[in-house]
C-alpha cells in the first residue's frame, strides 16, 4: 500500500527536477512542518499542471509568492504520479490539487479492469500566492530544458539532432 499525503496549510508545494537536460527527473514536493511528500512526475505533468494554475490564476490575481522553491532532499520519490485534479475552494480562497498514484491496472475475471485499491493519493491546498510561486518556478524549470528544433520542434541533444524533417540527412 502506497502512503496517502494531505497537506491543509504546506509552506512549500514546488516542482524541480535532478540530471541534465534530456536526462532531468521531474518531481513534485510538497512540505508541511516534518512531513515532506516527493512524487515522481513526467515533464508534461509539470508543465500542463503549471499552465493550468496560470489560467486559473489570471481569473483570480495573487501576490508573488516565495522564490526559495528548490527540492530538498531526498529524491526518493514516493510513488510515481498518474492523475493531476486541480479546484478551486472559494470558501477558503484555496487551489486545491489532487494527485493520484499510477498503477498498473489488473485484469480480473470479464476482462475488466480495476484500479489497485491501495493506490496513494496527495491532497495539497495552497493559497494563490504559493500557486504563482509554483507556476513561476515550474515555466523556469520547462524552459531551462533542452533547446527545441527550428524545423520539426523537437528538443535537441548536446550531441546533435537527426531531425526526422530532413529525412535523416541533415545533422543540427
Amino acid at each position: 500500500m502506497s502512503p496517502s499525503f494531505d497537506f491543509d496549510d504546506p509552506e512549500v508545494f514546488t516542482a524541480g527536477t535532478v540530471g541534465p537536460p534530456g536526462q532531468r527527473v521531474f518531481y513534485l514536493q510538497a512540505r508541511q512542518g516534518a512531513l515532506l511528500a516527493t512524487l515522481k512526475a513526467e515533464k508534461e505533468q509539470v508543465r500542463a499542471l503549471a499552465e493550468y494554475l496560470g489560467r486559473l490564476l489570471a481569473e483570480r490575481p495573487a501576490a508573488p509568492g516565495e522564490d526559495n522553491l528548490a527540492l530538498v532532499e531526498p529524491f526518493t520519490p514516493a510513488w510515481v504520479v498518474g492523475s493531476i485534479g486541480v479546484g478551486y475552494d472559494q470558501a477558503a480562497d484555496r487551489v486545491v490539487i489532487e494527485v493520484e498514484e499510477l498503477v498498473e491496472e489488473e485484469e480480473e475475471e470479464g476482462n475488466e479492469r480495476a484500479a489497485s485499491p491501495e493506490a496513494g493519493a496527495a491532497r495539497v491546498r495552497l493559497n494563490r500566492s504559493q500557486a504563482a510561486a509554483f507556476v513561476k518556478r515550474a515555466a523556469a524549470l520547462i524552459e531551462a530544458g533542452r533547446a527545441p528544433c527550428p524545423v520539426c520542434g523537437r528538443p535537441i541533444n548536446p550531441t546533435g539532432h537527426v531531425c526526422p524533417r530532413s529525412n535523416g540527412h541533415a545533422r543540427d
